[in-house]
Order: C-alpha cells, then sequence, then structure tokens
C-alpha cells in the first residue's frame, strides 16, 4: 500500500522516480502543491484527479452531463468561483458536492456554512479542475440556448411568485409573448434575490447580455441569444406602457411586480445604440428603499449639522454628487423626518422612485410641458410648508427655488457638483444673484457611496504604507474639535469573501461633507466668491470633507480602504 502522495504518483506512472525529488523541492520552493505541477508539465488532470482522491481517500466523480440550473441555485455562482466547489445532483436533502481543492480549509468552513444555512447535507466528491470549469460554464447556460432555458425555468417560474401588473396590454399579446415573459420573469427574480439594483440588458454583435449591478457593481449574470432581444425589449416596453414601434428616440417608464408577495417598482429606461435598444431597468424595492440617517452614514458632527439645518423654517438644503451617489436617499430620509402631520410636503421627482405615506409627490413629464419650473410654479400655489425638487437643472428652477426659499419655504434639492465647497459656485453659474445666496442657502451636502465590508468575513490587517500615508495624513487635516484616533499599531479591516458574502462586501454606506451657511460665508459669497475661499471657511468652521469621513470610517471598520479609494 503506499503510504506517502510520491509513491502514489510513482506507483501511477505520473512522475519518474528519479524526478519526484526535484518536482517536491520546486513544490517547497514554490509554495505550491504537485498536483499543479503536474497539470502544468501537460499531464491529464483526470489522471491528476484520480492520484489526488486516492491520497486523500476521497471518491471522484466525473462530470459527464449538464448540471441544470435547479441543481446549480444550490451554490451561488461567485461562491462556486472563489472556493472551487459546485454542485453536481440533489436527492431529498442531499446534495452532492464536487469540490478541487476539499483539503481547503476555508473552503469545507464555506460549505459547512452553506449546509447548515439551507438544511441540507453536503456529500463531497473530487473533481479535476477541467470539470469545475464546465459547471461553472453552466451558470450561463440558463442563459445560453432559449429552449433550454425555458425548459430548465418552467418551474421555476410557477414557484417564483412573480406576478407582473398591467394595464392596456391585448390577451393575443400576452399569448405570444408567453416564453419571453417567462424569461423576463426570471430575471426578475433573480436580480432580486442577488439584491441587485439595476438590470441591465445590452445588445452586441452575436449575443444579448444581461447583468445585475450589486453595491454599485455590474456583474455579468448571463447571456442570451440576440434573436430574443426585439422580444424582451418589446415586453418590457409593454409592460411599462412605452412605445413598441419607437426604438430610434430614448424611452422611460415604470412598470410593479409583485416579488414573493412584496410589489416591487421597476424605472425603465430605453437607449438606442448601434447595435440595438439597450434597456435598463432600476430596482425600487420599498423594503429597503428608505433609511434613516444613521443607517445612510450620516453619523458625528455631519448628523448634528444636519439635524440644525432641517430644524430651520426656511431656506434650501442642497445635496450634491454625481449620478448613483444616493442623493435622493438621503433627500427621502429627511422628508421621512419632517413628514409630520402639521406640515404640506410636495415634491418634483424625476422619477418618483419610492412613495413615502403623507407626502404630495408629483412627477414631472418634460414632454407635455411639465418640467421642474412649471412644476415649482404650480407647486407654490399648492400651500407647501417644505418643498423638495428632485433636480435643479437650470436657470429658471434655480431661480426659483432660491425664491420659493426666500418667501418662507423650506426647500430640499439636488444638484450636480463635484463637493459642497463647489456648489455655490454652481449657483451662481446657473444665474442666481450672489446677494441672495446667503439668506436662501442653509447646508451644502455632497456625498458619495462606498461598498460596506461583510462582518462576518471582515479581516484585520496591517495597512500598506501607501494606505498608511493616505490614513495619517486626512487624520492629520482633522478640525480640531475632531478627537484624532490613535494611530499607533493600527489595524484595519479588509474584505474577505465567504460562503455567504463572496465579494467581501455587502450594502453600501455614505460618506458626506457638509458646509454650513455662516456670517464669514456670507461674506465670501457677496466681496466674490471662489472655491479656495469657501474651502478655507469651511475648515475653519470644521467641516469634515469625504476624505476624512471616510477614513475615520475606514478606522471604525465599517469600510474597507481599497473600497474608499474607488470613490474618492
Amino acid at each position: 500500500m503506499a503510504k506517502s502522495l510520491s509513491d502514489i504518483l510513482v506507483r501511477r506512472g505520473l512522475v519518474a522516480p528519479r524526478e519526484i525529488e526535484a518536482l517536491n523541492r520546486k513544490a517547497r520552493q514554490s509554495r505550491r502543491d504537485l498536483f499543479e505541477l503536474l497539470l502544468e508539465e501537460g499531464v491529464a488532470d483526470d489522471e491528476v484527479t484520480n492520484a489526488k482522491g486516492e491520497w486523500l481517500h476521497i471518491p471522484v466523480r466525473k462530470v459527464s452531463q449538464k448540471i441544470s440550473f435547479d441543481i446549480l441555485r444550490e451554490v451561488p455562482e461567485q461562491t462556486a468561483k472563489y472556493y472551487k466547489f459546485v454542485p453536481l445532483a440533489r436527492k431529498g436533502d442531499v446534495v452532492d458536492i464536487g469540490m478541487v481543492n476539499p483539503e481547503d480549509t476555508k473552503a469545507k468552513e464555506a460549505l459547512r456554512f452553506l449546509a447548515s444555512r439551507q438544511g441540507r447535507t453536503f456529500e463531497a466528491y473530487l473533481i479535476s479542475p477541467s470539470d469545475l470549469e464546465k459547471v461553472i460554464s453552466g451558470y450561463k447556460g440558463f442563459t445560453g440556448e432559449v429552449s433550454k432555458a425555458l425548459g430548465e425555468i418552467e418551474g421555476d417560474i410557477e414557484s417564483a411568485g412573480v406576478k407582473i401588473t398591467q394595464t392596456k396590454v391585448r390577451e393575443e399579446d400576452v399569448g405570444d409573448e408567453a416564453p419571453i415573459s417567462k424569461i423576463v420573469a426570471v430575471v426578475i427574480k433573480h436580480a432580486i434575490e442577488g439584491k441587485a439594483s439595476d438590470i441591465h440588458i445590452e445588445p452586441s454583435d452575436e449575443r444579448l447580455r444581461v447583468r445585475f449591478r450589486v453595491d454599485g457593481v455590474l456583474y455579468s449574470s448571463l447571456w442570451l441569444p440576440m434573436d430574443v432581444h426585439s422580444a424582451i425589449v418589446s415586453r418590457v416596453k409593454i409592460l411599462s406602457n412605452l412605445k413598441i414601434d419607437e426604438s430610434r428616440l430614448p424611452q422611460d417608464g415604470r412598470f410593479r411586480a409583485t416579488v414573493d408577495g412584496r410589489d416591487i417598482d421597476f424605472r425603465i429606461s430605453t437607449f438606442p445604440t448601434s447595435q440595438g435598444e439597450k434597456l435598463v431597468m432600476r430596482i425600487l424595492d420599498p423594503a429597503i428603499g428608505i433609511q434613516d440617517l444613521e443607517s445612510l452614514g450620516v453619523i458625528g458632527r455631519n448628523l448634528t449639522v444636519l439635524q440644525r439645518a432641517i430644524e430651520k423654517p426656511f431656506g434650501m438644503i442642497l445635496i450634491t454628487g454625481p449620478t448613483g451617489s444616493g442623493k435622493t436617499t438621503t433627500l427621502y430620509a429627511i422628508l421621512q423626518i419632517l413628514n409630520k402631520e402639521g406640515v404640506n410636503i410636495v415634491s418634483l421627482e424625476d422619477p418618483v422612485e419610492y412613495y413615502i405615506k403623507g407626502v404630495n409627490q408629483s412627477q414631472v413629464n418634460p414632454d407635455i410641458g411639465y418640467g421642474f419650473a412649471e412644476g415649482l410654479r404650480h407647486i407654490l400655489r399648492q400651500d407647501p410648508d417644505i418643498i423638495m425638487v428632485g433636480e435643479i437643472r437650470d436657470k429658471e428652477t434655480a431661480t426659483l427655488a432660491v425664491h420659493a426659499a426666500l418667501t418662507g419655504h423650506l426647500v430640499l434639492a439636488t444638484l450636480h457638483t463635484n463637493n459642497s465647497v463647489g456648489v455655490i459656485p454652481r449657483l451662481i453659474d446657473m444665474g442666481v444673484d450672489p446677494f441672495l445666496i446667503p439668506s436662501t442657502v442653509i447646508l451644502a451636502i455632497a456625498q458619495r457611496l462606498v461598498r460596506r465590508l461583510c462582518p462576518d468575513s471582515a479581516e484585520k490587517v496591517k495597512p500598506s504604507p501607501a494606505m498608511l500615508e493616505i490614513i495619517s495624513s486626512e487624520v492629520s487635516r482633522l478640525p480640531e474639535n475632531i478627537a484624532k484616533p490613535d494611530l499607533t499599531n493600527m489595524q484595519v479591516l479588509k474584505s474577505g469573501p465567504s460562503a455567504d458574502c463572496p465579494l467581501g462586501t455587502r450594502g453600501r454606506i455614505g460618506i458626506f461633507e457638509m458646509l454650513e451657511m455662516t456670517k464669514e460665508l456670507e461674506e465670501i459669497v457677496l466681496s466674490g466668491p471662489s472655491e479656495t475661499k469657501i474651502g478655507q471657511e469651511a475648515k475653519r468652521q470644521g467641516m469634515i470633507n469625504m476624505g476624512q469621513d471616510g477614513v475615520l470610517k475606514v478606522l471604525d471598520g465599517v469600510i474597507g480602504m481599497e473600497e474608499l479609494l474607488e470613490v474618492v
């Protein structure tokens, strides 16, 4: 009986007796196992796998047929890729798992975690690297051939609990689109289960790519033949009451679906490209859409400043940042605080993302002449106390918003600038008279969203010299009224994938900076503002910039340094 791995490799003829010592030495020096080296030498992976199975006393499984998507759902795709194990079969509550590295401690822990969470029993088998890739490619097989995809997902659809509500759809249209309807429903279901915020359906020369945006990052989820592109786009247009025969111009719409008993809204945007219409569906789940300020990341000085601002009876609070930085979510959190019985809140939005009970929300429609400026004129006749403007885009809207703030209303709005310091120059550039700004603007906020570390898998590490330099620099420039953290023997958390959190991050949190209107800032505005002068005033009043707010959240273990550097 063979007593060592070397004996097994020699007995099976995979390594000559005279070469085994040199191979062992190479493995030690490169810190890799013998199986990896043998594969590099061109030995067939089936032979290497059989030798490894004999050594580990684990049965070897050959993957000879395609694994159905119903089985693949037992293990998330990202987890399968990271830990190199995949589901092969299921009988009752017992799932056969194929592993490339069953000796890997982290892989075994991840497998135990999955088994306990799902209430399954997992039986491990050894598979070859090529079989692993074959099974992983099956995750895309659900999207490969339409006929195969429909066959695999038909039962999934019936039990998915996806019910799409719509109007103005002819019975014959629904019948003709039935197979496509199933594909659209499954895409929606898996996007929601994966906590995606957006679904992108993108045509190319050969295939139709479907991507999900999760925590701000786009991931390819499935591929479909281009033959179904027009049918899928038409199906979504029908649901959204858009013009099916118009493919040359962008269109916007929305529809509602009931998924597992929850009503979820979808905001639709079509966009003509050289390959055909691109389709983006924004998922608006009321259950996760509206949060409180602390959950969004508004803490410490920033929370104090914002609470002080929203207690004022009139004036403007402006939130700035790029598209997708969470500005509207922050506005909704503020509205939740202000939404009381004795006040009349009216909003103008494009579009209405989440419905708030007690708030009069209106969606603008520039196509019929109902834009932000026109809406603001009518809002002022509705006896409002608080006005929310989705976005100040032009001089007319900016001027009307300023005058609304001057006449005793609290105005909340968004603006596009890089930081809070740029808000005042931006308003002046849009044509707002500088002398009106000090008496109207209460607070300028800038924000970004950073991926939040998964608390179950984050690892403590010592920061690299480059990261330590960034952290030290930001901490040294913190305002005097902020306690400076001790950086001696500092450790920070780094994202670490796990079975439940294969990307190492879960959700996002905001980083903020808030510039208040002060007497000193009023003088700067009236005497000729520049970003340099405003920046000096921001420092004087103790403003924490977004970089500093981010570093403080890194030191608190909420986000990782790599994630912070992605956005600032």
